[in-house]
């Protein structure tokens, strides 16, 4: 299995996206950057929480012990959490929070976890699976309060942040190696030519990739992100943190 990546932050601002790999998987993470005026009970940032559940989900899948991947998210989880209890308000709902994604390749399967609106995206014999969750773009509505609301809450969704369950409600299941050729592990800021601007389809962002490279798909993200007029409108924010991963079986 061979990974190279780019990341690149939203322009003028520290990257809060996390990604790491090892011989036979890759995890991401991408960090929920707060809406101004937003204190949530915590003195950290996205940055800190993502390098922190990443770092112990990497250290747990280095390991290689075979754990289910929402155990090992759980931990992370539940760890971190112990790691800044004595100095945040871990019941704050706007606490620090991040998608997961992780791939993780075994004898005959590749099993991936995806929790929040990073996808993994794999080229099989049968065509193209996009593994995403999707619940965050299904909300009935996206003022501050209703975000809020909904986020780690049944029937709303779910993210990581201060509690652990939230790591089975993840979306996870496996791909069979055989015939597998090439997967895309992504932050929503570099799935975005596919999912926001509609400029290309999973197919072709996979061919990106492989044939130019994971910078070369920041790079064009950045330039369709700068034509968009300023007052574009929509949800979401005109940059983003973009991490690509690119991994050839």
């Amino acid at each position: 299995m061979q990974v190279t990546y780019a990341s690149e932050a939203t322009p003028g601002r520290e990257n809060e996206d996390f990604v790491a790999a090892g011989p036979g998987w890759v995890v991401l993470l991408d960090g929920a950057t707060a809406p101004p005026g937003v204190d949530g009970g915590c003195r950290h940032d996205p940055a800190w929480l993502v390098r922190r559940i990443g770092g112990r989900i990497a250290a747990g899948l280095a390991a290689e012990a075979g754990e289910p991947l929402p155990d090992l998210v759980a931990e992370a989880i539940k760890v971190t959490g112990e790691a800044h209890a004595g100095t945040c308000d871990l019941g704050d709902p706007d606490s620090p929070s991040a998608t997961v994604s992780v791939l993780r390749r075994r004898a005959d399967a590749v099993d991936w976890l995806v929790l929040a609106d990073s996808p993994i995206v794999f080229e099989t014999p049968a065509g193209t699976v996009v593994c995403r969750d999707d619940r965050i773009d299904r909300l009935p509505s996206y003022t501050r309060a209703a975000v809020r609301a909904a986020r780690n809450s049944p029937g709303g969704f779910w993210v990581a942040s201060t509690k652990p369950e939230a790591a089975y409600e993840a979306r996870t299941g496996r791909v069979p190696l055989r015939g597998l050729r090439r997967a895309a592990v992504l932050s929503d800021g570099a799935s975005r030519l596919v999912e926001r601007f509609g400029r290309l389809t999973w197919a072709e962002l996979l061919r990106l990739l492989d044939e130019e490279g994971p910078a070369e798909l920041v790079r064009r993200t950045r330039a369709v992100e700068a034509a968009q007029p300023a007052d574009a409108g929509g949800r979401g924010k005109r940059h983003d943190d973009a991490t690509a991963v690119l991994v050839r079986f």
